[in-house]
């Protein structure tokens, strides 16, 4: 039996969710050898929802509360083992810390952590990331995948991936290259984390293990 995946998806009120479908597109072409058993946006008739008909992924609207009780139930629910968050701009409560993840489009080892925390999603990382460019801070952006704790954007890094940046770049010019750098690299590390080649026991992060090639190196 291939491992079960639900992904949490925020998307916009008009598209978003092109993440969401990288990971299915994956998922069908054996890259990322697991089960996509649903779909949960915060949007009812948004982009995600859009793209989850379209692939024949069942979709789940999620309006709230986003407390522990509400995560919970979707995660029994659905009977998914690994949850992915993929553009969820919610807070995520209650959920196990050793089962779900995110994708997040900065370096969170970058600048002490600036490019992660409350408010730090969406574009606004990005017009972040371009302000420490122009002010010389920073040659590069990318991104970065982690564990999910009751603590925004501080669960254990597994990966980084880094995204050399132009002076001349927009945040919209480095926000794309990003998302390239996203659909390169995360179906093929969200199979190591669902097949526990990466992994950790929820509570201390020294339980860390990525295989060789993989390890998460801070900047220098």
């Amino acid at each position: 039996m291939k491992p079960t995946l639900v992904i949490f998806a925020s998307g916009t009120a008009t598209g978003g969710g092109s993440g969401f479908e990288n990971l299915v597109a994956a998922a069908k072409a054996g890259v990322l050898d697991a089960e996509i058993i649903a779909v949960v946006s915060n949007h009812d008739h948004g982009g995600v929802r859009e793209r989850a008909e379209r692939l024949g992924v069942p979709f789940i609207y999620f309006a709230g509360p986003y407390d522990a009780e509400h995560y919970q139930k979707i995660v029994t629910d659905t009977g998914a083992e690994w949850i992915a968050l993929s553009g969820w701009l919610k807070f995520v409560k209650g959920l196990d810390p050793s089962r779900t993840f995110n994708i997040h489009p900065a370096l969170l080892s970058q600048l002490a952590g600036r490019f992660g925390g409350e408010g730090m999603w969406g574009h606004r990382v990005h017009e972040a990331v371009k302000t420490a460019l122009d002010a010389g801070e920073i040659t590069e952006s990318g991104l970065t995948m982690h564990f999910v704790t009751d603590e925004y954007d501080r669960g254990p890094v597994f990966f980084e991936h880094h995204v050399s940046l132009q002076k001349s770049m927009s945040s919209e010019d480095i926000a794309k290259a990003v998302n390239k750098a996203e659909h390169d690299w995360q179906s093929r590390i969200t199979n190591l984390v669902v097949h526990g080649e990466i992994r950790w026991n929820g509570i201390r992060p020294d339980t860390l293990v990525v295989p060789d090639g993989y390890s998460y190196l801070p900047l220098r």
